[in-house]
């Protein structure tokens, strides 16, 4: 059985060149369609170099711009000029000059002599299309687009947005079930010669020349009028990402393109030089008798698009910056923050290693310096413990240290006197396990040596600093594990408080806890709460301390002026 090859070319002549030469050896009649775009001594050139090959022949006429007419309308005469010159073709196969056959030709003459009578097109109903991009699903077919998409892109859409507005709606030929699939076909020369020859074809024509992309509806819906068999697959792999592009073929695609099978694939990059030379070379004497399985590196691509859309999770470059919402995930690890233990307990930092083998950082957001642990001026992946550097994109700052470190649980502590800048980030991240004694920031205004007038001042903004953290953690979309207890909570059974923690995070390295762990000296502090409530400051994140014994009059009271200010 002879088979044809319709090639459409508009660059890479040289591989054009060679493409057409390897079917034409092989005894396979090729039909070159250049596109019109390309200057009339590029032409030339390659007439020239195939003039030793009386079956090849080459035309120049449309211009093939991706998703209008000359596609097809190139085709249409490619296939007329093969079925002309060449009778006895049992198949026509449409590709392009970056197709690169990937069997040898007599393995792919003879699939195609086991399926006489079939056509190979993607031809899928409209109805059941899940794969179009650009917003155009129906409207391909009942607009008119006279415009180009890529070179006329504003007035295409002003176009669109206008025949919308006056409810146009094109009638589709009533002998017609409108299909879509790739435009990559192999089909008998009797049903193309059928589609060709239609008495209706000078009106579908005229009605596919109007649509968009019709070089992917065009023989896939004139093929269900005239085919009596239909394999709905291409023989051609090609792969599209995301948004609907081509994936290029590399030298390093070699193993994944002879898994796949598959006779021909596109779309080859011109300077593969290793994919060429292995895959028109001379065939060996092993014979592949399986059919063309793509399935087989479906996973690959899948994988591909996830990656490429969605990315690691918590990993950002230069190359890839996430927009806000659209992460795979905000961090790459799980992480613990402490917020008022440091406060609370005596060497608090030395209690964690022991009972849970974390080593802690102190305060990475602290105002004037960042607390790494064991005071390291650069921690893991070049991060500085210059302030200025983390206060640019402070956020940034933290995704990367747990980037850095992924595989260890970073521990650190925060407070309301630290940079607020990362509060949303943590709060909207799954990775994030934070543990908050609210109202602990008392305990280190009780034994501040700073005048009263001062400490309530203070008082004041750190309550309302830690109030806003809180409300912000208990939001309904807050995503970090989170648990909140009171200063009078926390100091009544500090133990038990511990322990949820360890349980809540079953991953963190706990240890058996032999021991509580050191309170902060508390004695005085519902003596000092109840001073800041005399003074006109209501501290009530502490929870409810009972007064104890008064102090001696550590504070005193400055004078008020007649105007109620200090």
């Amino acid at each position: 059985m002879t088979v044809g090859v319709i090639m459409l070319v508009h660059t890479a002549f040289d591989r054009a060149e060679q493409i057409a030469r390897h079917w034409a050896n092989q005894d396979c009649p090729v039909a070159i369609h250049v596109d019109s775009a390309v200057a009339q001594p590029d032409f030339d050139r390659l007439q020239r170099a195939l003039d030793d090959l009386p079956n090849v022949t080459m035309f120049q006429k449309f211009r093939c711009e991706w998703g209008t007419w000359g596609l097809v309308a190139a085709g249409q005469m490619a296939g007329q000029i093969l079925l002309d010159r060449y009778p006895d073709l049992g198949h026509v196969l449409l590709s392009s000059g970056s197709c690169l056959p990937l069997r040898p030709v007599s393995e792919f003459r003879d699939y195609l002599s086991k399926h006489p009578t079939t056509d190979f097109i993607e031809s899928a109903s409209v109805e059941d299309v899940p794969w179009t991009m650009g917003g155009l699903h129906k409207e391909r077919f009942t607009l008119y687009f006279p415009f180009s998409w890529k070179q006329q892109r504003w007035i295409f859409d002003r176009a669109v947005q206008l025949q919308r507005r006056l409810g146009i709606k094109r009638k589709t030929p009533s002998d017609l079930v409108l299909h879509l699939g790739s435009q990559w076909w192999c089909l008998t020369a009797k049903t193309l010669s059928n589609i060709l020859h239609d008495d209706q074809r000078a009106g579908y024509d005229r009605y596919f020349s109007k649509t968009w992309i019709p070089d992917e509806s065009y023989f896939q819906t004139l093929v269900r009028k005239h085919s009596k068999t239909i394999e709905s697959r291409s023989l051609t792999l090609s792969k599209f990402d995301f948004q609907g592009k081509p994936h290029i073929f590399y030298d390093d695609h070699l193993p994944l393109l002879r898994r796949s099978d598959c006779f021909i694939a596109r779309k080859i990059w011109p300077a593969a030089d290793r994919l060429y030379r292995e895959f028109l070379a001379p065939p060996s004497e092993f014979t592949r008798r399986s059919d063309p399985m793509p399935q087989k590196i479906d996973r690959v691509f899948e994988k591909a698009v996830v990656r490429r859309t969605r990315g690691r999770p918590g990993l950002r470059m230069q190359s890839r910056f996430p927009i806000r919402g659209r992460e795979n995930g905000v961090t790459s690890d799980k992480y613990y923050v402490f917020q008022g233990f440091d406060s609370v307990i005596t060497n608090f930092d030395q209690w964690l290693t022991s009972a849970t083998g974390l080593s802690p950082h102190g305060h990475l957001f602290h105002p004037d310096r960042v607390e790494f642990q064991g005071q390291q001026k650069v921690f893991a992946g070049g991060l500085s413990d210059n302030v200025k550097i983390r206060d640019y994109a402070s956020e940034d700052f933290l995704i990367n240290l747990i980037w850095n470190t992924r595989g260890q649980h970073q521990a650190f502590k925060f407070g309301p006197e630290d940079q607020q800048h990362v509060t949303e980030l943590m709060a909207r991240d799954q990775n994030a396990h934070i543990s908050v004694i609210s109202g602990a920031w008392a305990v280190d205004l009780l034994n501040s040596d700073q005048d009263f007038s001062t400490i309530r001042a203070k008082a004041a903004l750190l309550q309302k600093t830690e109030r806003a953290f809180l409300d912000r953690l208990r939001h309904p979309d807050t995503r970090a594990t989170y648990r909140i207890w009171s200063l009078a909570e926390f100091t009544s059974a500090p133990l038990d408080c511990l322990r949820i923690i360890l349980d809540e995070n079953a991953k963190m390295p706990s240890r058996p806890v032999l021991e509580s762990p050191k309170l902060a000296d508390l004695s005085q502090l519902g003596a000092f709460l109840q001073k800041l409530k005399n003074d006109g400051m209501h501290p009530y994140l502490m929870g409810d301390f009972p007064l104890n014994d008064l102090p001696r009059r550590r504070y005193v009271n400055p004078p008020r002026s007649a105007s109620g200010q200090r």
